[in-house]
């Protein structure tokens, strides 16, 4: 990813510093900070889903197993070889209250006839993958159809008419070809026509923003008139989330849908982030003890804070950063379908996802 600019972070830096000052604030009033705001504000309830740690349950299992036909072959580690199930065995325990167990067939009956939508990069893909299979556990003799077709793919539980719908844009903002060659155009998301009517949206984006060399998608940056060769990828990050929210608040209804933003998904590429400065994901088994990641937060969490706190239509942040950043042993590691080499950018499925769709039901039904 390289070094960002200190000019450019320390804007970013002090608003966190404010977050963080606001959030002291709240839970010295009995509440705590669940970034699902307007403008700010903060939404306070009985439980923070997100603060909590890992637990080891001998007993629990996954919902599903990788006989699913919704699993991609870049997440079915057990398939491709992984010797090792104990990273099955964790569960996710917020720290003032249960998580509710996940129920497809609730799920089903909730959102009949709904559409649901999952938008961003591969990491929306492991999760609409992973959902996909935690529902059809729960119906395994119901109808299922299944399409894919360029940048849209959809599952639909047709005795329900419940359709999970996956919308593969890495950027959110717009990708063209121009006579320049391919250009990246901050400002433009025109992509948006296809979210519409959806009454559920969870979008993601961060990963490919870091991409570089023969690995990066586009050749220019565009902002209006002007034309980049390159930018800090966190102000050009920055750039595109403020487009991306723009278009929220002036296409979104929240009395027909409901918004949420995925949250920055960790790698786990550099032991030193968690004080093991010879490893990587490969052969982990076990996730990192309590609540704390030794690193601390990728700075494009602060961007995503800052985004959703001037925002005038309600987004809710499946907060996942620190939760996924524990689950150092989660990744495909040298067992993917698809990837050579060694994923620690992915994840198993079964694994950490489900937990995702755990919390983003828990937040569904509040």
């Amino acid at each position: 990813m390289g070094f960002f600019k200190l000019n450019a972070l320390f804007p970013l830096f002090l608003y966190v510093w404010f977050m963080f000052l606001q959030e002291t604030r709240a839970e010295e009033h009995g509440g705590f900070y669940n970034v699902s705001n307007l403008r700010g504000r903060k939404q306070v309830s009985g439980c923070n889903l997100f603060q909590g740690k890992w637990v080891f349950d001998s007993s629990s299992g996954p919902l599903y197993d990788s006989s699913c036909p919704f699993i991609d072959p870049e997440f079915d580690c057990l398939k491709y070889g992984r010797p090792d199930k104990q990273f099955l065995k964790y569960s996710w325990k917020p720290d003032s209250c249960d998580l509710p167990r996940f129920d497809g067939v609730d799920f089903l009956r909730r959102w009949g006839g709904k559409k649901i939508m999952f938008v961003g990069d591969s990491l929306s893909l492991n999760m609409w993958n992973s959902l996909a299979c935690m529902i059809q556990a729960s119906v395994p003799n119901a109808k299922t159809s299944f399409t894919r077709r360029d940048s849209v793919s959809s599952v639909t539980f047709q005795d329900y008419g419940v359709t999970l719908f996956l919308y593969r844009t890495p950027y959110l903002v717009d990708l063209v070809k121009e006579n320049v060659g391919r250009v990246l155009k901050l400002d433009s998301i025109e992509g948006g026509n296809a979210w519409r009517g959806m009454d559920v949206l969870i979008f993601n984006s961060w990963h490919w923003w870091t991409h570089t060399g023969k690995s990066q998608p586009w050749d220019y940056l565009r902002e209006g008139a002007k034309l980049y060769k390159d930018m800090d990828r966190l102000t050009a990050y920055y750039k595109g989330m403020n487009t991306w929210a723009r278009w929220v608040d002036l296409n979104v209804d929240p009395t027909r849908t409901r918004v949420f933003f995925q949250g920055i998904s960790p790698t786990h590429y550099q032991g030193k982030e968690w004080n093991q400065p010879k490893k990587n994901c490969y052969g982990e088994l076990e996730p990192l003890s309590g609540s704390i990641y030794p690193a601390g937060a990728p700075p494009a969490t602060t961007v995503v804070d800052k985004v959703l706190s001037t925002m005038k239509k309600p987004v809710y942040l499946l907060d996942i950063t620190t939760l996924s950043q524990l689950r150092k042993d989660c990744h495909p590691s040298a067992y993917s379908g698809e990837h050579s080499g060694n994923d620690c950018s992915h994840w198993c499925l079964p694994g950490l996802p489900d937990t995702w769709n755990q919390l983003l039901y828990a937040a569904l039904l509040m």
